[in-house]
């Protein structure tokens, strides 16, 4: 497995790393505990979870569920709680099912860290990112109707200076290690670095943002701003939501898929995105690798790539996405892959 820097903190992460939002619904803790010992047996050394987990779906009632079943992986691994990074993220302004949908700050950030701490029964967390910002997001498919001009620029950077105090004080008291965004854009990190650098606070090291074959908003400014920043990019929904594995191919809903909880995929599963689909599957056959694998090994073709997150229902799953890391792409199959995405750019 190889391993990439995360931002500029010396630590080294997988290129893989394990999500976990089934856990809890769609997969039980004995499954889930089984896919952590996997993981880590195959060199993955980071998972990725939330508060708000799991879900498909996502309900009031499984809130933190999730957490809650690594924790009990880690109180019956102690001695291993070293050999993993736990990345979770405080949910925001919205969610209702999570503090009334209250907005982060400094109550809501010190209230979620603890109650994070409790479920996971650690006593810190290595990543902790926030999981939209405040202010609003472009992510899951609002690019769309995206309009910022009634963001008040005042506000979103007194609130994120509040935010990164709150942050250097739950470092200080060893509760967190590092902290990273999510669906954050690049106008948006660039000022949680400068105000970090402005103010000697902590500084983000990486960006949680939806990325894959056909998912590349990330691929002008927010590259951009990784590169020069060392700020990886943490890609959820590398396969796609599923898609890129071609099992919703046919217009089909597999049994306990996710379709099967969640219908159009999260907005994903617009009319051209099935024939988008096809394109990459035909360049996946002429080449003789499995879909899966291609759309995972091109991840680690990208120069912002910290770790792809990837989850699975079932351990079948796992074993087979874990095999990604032994392919390698030619560079014709990547001249295909370019040739389909100027043809399909912006599938849903």
């Amino acid at each position: 497995m190889k391993m990439n820097q995360l931002g500029q903190t010396g630590i080294e992460i997988s290129e893989l790393c394990l999500g976990s939002m089934t856990w809890g619904t769609q997969t039980s803790e004995a499954a889930a505990h089984i896919q952590i010992d996997t993981a880590l047996a195959a060199g993955i050394n980071i998972i990725d979870t939330a508060e708000m987990y799991p879900t498909n779906p996502l309900s009031a009632e499984t809130q933190g569920d999730t957490e809650r079943v690594i924790g009990t992986w880690v109180a019956k691994n102690k001695a291993r709680r070293s050999d993993i990074l736990l990345a979770t993220k405080a949910s925001g302004s919205g969610y209702m099912a999570v503090r009334d949908g209250a907005p982060i700050s400094r109550q809501t950030i010190e209230t979620a860290v603890e109650n994070s701490l409790a479920s996971l029964q650690t006593d810190y967390i290595d990543l902790y990112q926030l999981h939209w910002p405040n202010r609003g997001s472009y992510m899951f498919r609002q690019n769309w109707a995206f309009d910022p001009s009634s963001q008040n620029k005042a506000e979103t950077l007194a609130h994120m200076q509040e935010v990164l105090e709150t942050l250097q004080d739950l470092v200080n008291a060893g509760k967190i290690r590092h902290f990273g965004l999510s669906n954050e854009s690049a106008w948006g990190t660039a000022q949680w670095l400068r105000l970090s650098e402005d103010l000697n606070l902590p500084r983000v090291v990486s960006v949680q943002n939806e990325y894959s074959l056909m998912c590349r908003l990330y691929d002008t400014d927010m590259a951009e701003m990784s590169c020069n920043e060392d700020v990886g990019l943490l890609a959820f929904s590398p396969l796609a939501a599923g898609m890129l594995s071609g099992k919703y191919q046919g217009d089909v809903t597999p049994q306990g898929s996710r379709r099967s909880h969640v219908d159009n995929l999260g907005g994903r599963l617009t009319e051209r995105a099935l024939p988008t689909v096809a394109a990459y599957l035909d360049v996946a056959q002429k080449h003789g690798l499995d879909p899966c694998h291609m759309a995972l090994a091109w991840c680690r073709t990208r120069p912002f790539m910290a770790s792809a997150i990837f989850g699975a229902t079932t351990q079948e799953q796992l074993e087979h996405a874990l095999a990604s890391v032994d392919v390698t792409l030619s560079d014709e199959m990547m001249a295909d892959l370019a040739t389909v995405h100027k043809m399909h750019p912006m599938p849903y």
